[in-house]
């Protein structure tokens, strides 16, 4: 707003005539936000470094090479290409490094490392510059990058290791790589053999999985935290969840024999991470209220419709993926009527 000064040189004031205080204008913004972007994007780094380091804990090595290899190639690649198109670099504001540590967070713990720095430079790329860098992509380039990876190596994107693997190779007689090809994940047994891992290994987060996906309980805390900051908003958390809860109760009440009850659903796979911090990014969900419900209660209905009756046993990303392209015609349904204006007439 405009400040207000009483010691202002005012034309036409002589000395002893007191004047009330008067406004100066200035032109926008007037209020300074403590809030930047790359507070922002520390902020959500921070939150996920517990899932980070614990993932780091259960798959060795090779998980923290991975994290590093996403994260430096996907600075490098903004770095170069701001540089290609001559405009003002950015890369001090952090949303290359978390869009690396999110797309390492997606990837199974034996991933090669060559593949990875090819899946970030792609969602950096595809996903970012394409679109004009950040605050114009449509699509959040992590999930993106993921989307290239899967369909150019399926394989190894299927390909699972159980917690400790690596550890104890150094110690037993097993075989490299044999664990690594039969391990499943959660939603795996769950959907093709209709077996359910504990309820106290999905919350720890000791079951193979996605680096960044297995401890519920850690991912629960780094999402409140960015809550309470500010750094996301609860709606789409909160409709994401609700809705994933309601569709798994209702297929668990039809067939409990084939379809796992709520609380799996809600903490099995890559639920947690793609609900608190993919689903959650400012730029390519709606900017709305009631947009963001849509978005989240939209999300939570492809994830159950993938989970149930599709072929994978996972839907998050490209239910998320999905609902980015939808993001700017919720946007315009969702426009809210302007001050002091009739509503359109039908």
């Amino acid at each position: 707003m405009g400040q207000i000064s009483e010691s202002q040189n005012i034309p036409g004031k002589e000395e002893g005539v007191t004047t009330a205080p008067r406004f100066i204008v200035s032109v926008g913004p007037q209020v300074v936000a403590p809030l930047t972007t790359g507070g922002m994007m520390t902020g959500v780094i921070l939150a996920l470094l517990p899932a980070v380091a614990f993932s780091v804990y259960l798959f060795g090595r090779h998980a923290l090479y991975l994290y590093l290899t996403c994260g430096l190639s996907a600075m490098i690649a903004e770095l170069v290409s701001q540089k290609v198109r001559r405009v003002k670099v950015t890369i001090n504001d952090k949303s290359a490094l978390l869009t690396g540590i999110l797309l390492a967070a997606c990837l199974p713990p034996s991933f090669p490392l060559w593949m990875g720095s090819l899946g970030a430079v792609f969602g950096i790329v595809v996903g970012k510059v394409f679109f004009g860098g950040l605050g114009s992509n449509i699509f959040n380039p992590a999930l993106l990058g993921r989307a290239f990876l899967s369909a150019a190596f399926p394989n190894q994107m299927t390909t699972w290791v159980a917690p400790f693997y690596y550890r104890n190779l150094a110690t037993t007689s097993v075989i490299p790589g044999l664990d690594a090809i039969t391990t499943a994940t959660p939603l795996g047994t769950a959907k093709f053999s209709h077996t359910f891992v504990s309820y106290r290994s999905l919350f720890l987060g000791t079951t193979a999985g996605s680096l960044g996906e297995t401890s519920a309980l850690l991912l629960i805390l780094g999402g409140i935290y960015i809550i309470v900051r500010g750094y996301a908003d609860w709606r789409i958390p909160v409709g994401y969840i609700l809705t994933v809860f309601l569709f798994s109760f209702l297929s668990y009440l039809v067939r409990p024999d084939r379809f796992a009850n709520p609380l799996f659903h809600l903490l099995a796979g890559g639920l947690m991470l793609g609900t608190l911090f993919m689903a959650t990014d400012p730029v390519t969900t709606p900017i709305t209220k009631k947009g963001r419900w849509i978005f989240g209660i939209g999300c939570g209905i492809l994830t159950m419709v993938v989970r149930l009756f599709g072929g994978m046993p996972e839907g998050v990303a490209y239910s998320i993926l999905f609902m980015n392209a939808l993001t700017p015609l919720i946007n315009r349904g969702t426009k809210p009527r302007i001050f002091g204006t009739n509503k359109k007439k039908t």
